[in-house]
C-alpha cells in the first residue's frame, strides 16, 4: 500500500516549480478568459480582434501556454472582455503570504 501525500493549494508550488505563485495567477487568470470565451462562443479570431492581439496568441491563452503573458496583460485581457478586477490587501493570516484569484458568477 502506498503513502498518500495531500498537497497544497498550489500544484505547481508542489511540484517544485519556479514562480509557483505566480504561475497559479496566471493559470487562473486564463481560466477566467477561457470560460468566457466558451460561455460568449466566441471564435478566436473575435477573441484576438477583442483584445488586440493575433491569433496564434489567442490560441496560445486558450490552451494555457502562458509564458508570454504577464498577471498585468492577463488582467488587461479581462476587463477588454467586460470584467471588472478587484485587487485586495489584507494582513496574512497564515506563515505565507499569498495571492488567490477568484471568479465571481
Amino acid at each position: 500500500m502506498s503513502d498518500i501525500t495531500h498537497g497544497s493549494s498550489n500544484v505547481f508550488a508542489d511540484l517544485g516549480l519556479p514562480d509557483a505563485g505566480e504561475r497559479q495567477t496566471k493559470t487562473r487568470l486564463a481560466m477566467a478568459i477561457a470560460e468566457i470565451v466558451q460561455a460568449r462562443k466566441l471564435k478566436q479570431v473575435d477573441v484576438a480582434s477583442l483584445l488586440d492581439i493575433p491569433q496564434p496568441k489567442v490560441s496560445a491563452l486558450i490552451n494555457y501556454r502562458l509564458d508570454g503573458f504577464s498577471v498585468e496583460r492577463l488582467m488587461h485581457f479581462l476587463t477588454a472582455l467586460d470584467q471588472d478586477i478587484e485587487i485586495m490587501i489584507r494582513p496574512r493570516s497564515h506563515d505565507a503570504g499569498s495571492i488567490s484569484v477568484h471568479m465571481v458568477r
